[in-house]
């Protein structure tokens, strides 16, 4: 493998036009919903066209350093708002208003102006449900993660390369990152795909998504597996059972099932996966069953008959109890077959997994990290700077936002 990263970082400096924009905050809506019931709709369309405004402005006009979720929470959290005082403009407004000055049409600015049509006591409304819905985003090991980026997304077919995606299966505060980055893995490969490779990557990526119900939804994944193999992409899902995709994707969940060209069956006791592969994968099967009859009396008689009969290949309870050792697969255009699983440690390379030695092939995270912090050693040599930094506000120059006040609008 020629480049091989560990992290767990969406690619959002990759966002380059307006449709990217609304595909991003799209995904990210999507996967901070929450578990709870949806409320009003008008509130998460009232939070999209405020993150476009602003995600369209970072990625526009924002310096390259700051285009990232930070500077998208910095900009939420100094967004004050007056009930009692319509005439009031924290520095954001201010921003937008340079940003207007000097194009009118900016897609940030249109947007930023459908939000401003809002009261006094809606717009506070809608920077609390901002607040809420990007507070993982406050955390600092979140905010460490997101500050930088190195996964090169859209460069995954260029060349043999691994990249791993390492969340805790426990907790579920990070989930979401994952579909972010998936989301804009897959538009990102299929534009490079048509735009620079005539419409198929050099290199075959091969998506393994383990988990796949535990770490968010894809929006429009329904129609991206539908077309993402001419491009040289493939995807594999993993679920435990197939009620894990219905609950995601709702009506879609059988266009996804249905454009995987192989389904394998490891086990489980599901009611509705069992059914669905007892009834729709496997089928029927042709029997033939014989009956004998005898009857005594003054005059015996003996009868037989034959006959054809049509049954469950399997049924829902042998389903339910396979053999560990067995799976059962569904390729395109052939019958459905038992199969025996294959004994990974049979494998030529399990010599090299951790199981088979671990003090020797243990996984060392830090070993493949790019961006390190600097760490000094004792025989280093480095120049002292006294700064002076009583005078330094943080918030002072977010994204230059002090536009007005340039000799250019004197």
């Amino acid at each position: 493998m020629s480049r091989v990263s560990f992290y767990t970082r969406p690619y959002d400096r990759l966002i380059k036009t307006e449709s990217d924009v609304l595909k991003f905050v799209t995904a990210l809506i999507a996967n901070t919903k929450g578990d709870g019931k949806e409320g009003d709709e008008f509130w998460t369309k009232a939070e999209t066209l405020l993150y476009c405004a602003l995600v369209a402005y970072i990625v526009f006009e924002g310096p390259e350093e700051e285009r990232n979720m930070n500077t998208l929470v910095e900009m939420i959290n100094s967004m004050e708002v007056r009930e009692d005082d319509e005439t009031f403009k924290n520095a954001v407004d201010y921003m937008f208003d340079g940003l207007e000055r000097r194009s009118p049409q900016h897609f940030a600015v249109r947007q930023y102006k459908k939000y401003k049509l809002a009261s006094g006591k809606t717009a506070k409304s809608i920077l609390i449900s901002c607040g809420a819905r990007l507070a993982p985003f406050d955390i600092p090991q979140l905010r460490e993660i997101m500050s930088y980026d190195e996964l090169e997304l859209d460069k995954l077919g260029d060349e043999k390369s691994a990249l791993f995606f390492l969340i805790s299966d426990t907790d579920t505060t990070y989930n979401f990152l994952v579909a972010l980055a998936f989301s804009q893995m897959f538009n990102l490969l299929c534009e490079r795909a048509d735009n620079t490779y005539g419409g198929r990557l050099p290199y075959h990526v091969r998506v393994l998504w383990d988990e796949a119900a535990n770490t968010g939804q894809v929006p429009g994944l329904e129609k991206i597996v539908a077309v993402i193999r001419s491009r040289e992409i493939s995807l594999t899902l993993f679920y435990q059972a197939m009620s894990q995709c219905k609950a995601l994707y709702k009506d879609h969940s059988e266009t996804i099932m249905g454009n995987m060209d192989s389904i394998v069956f490891l086990g489980g006791r599901e009611a509705s996966t069992l059914k669905d592969i007892s009834e729709n994968w496997l089928g029927k099967a042709t029997i033939s069953m014989q009956t004998e009859g005898r009857s005594r009396g003054q005059s015996e008689s003996y009868s037989q008959n034959m006959q054809r009969l049509g049954r469950e290949l399997m049924t829902t309870s042998e389903i339910t109890t396979m053999p560990g050792d067995k799976c059962i697969l569904q390729l395109r255009g052939l019958p459905p077959f038992l199969s025996p699983k294959y004994d990974l440690k049979k494998h030529p390379n399990y010599k090299y997994t951790a199981e088979f030695d671990k003090k020797k092939n243990a996984f060392r995270l830090e070993s493949l990290f790019r961006h390190r912090p600097l760490r000094l050693k004792p025989e280093d040599e480095y120049t002292v700077y006294k700064v002076d930094g009583s005078d330094t506000d943080e918030e002072a120059d977010l994204l230059n936002f002090d536009d007005l006040d340039s000799d250019e609008f004197v």
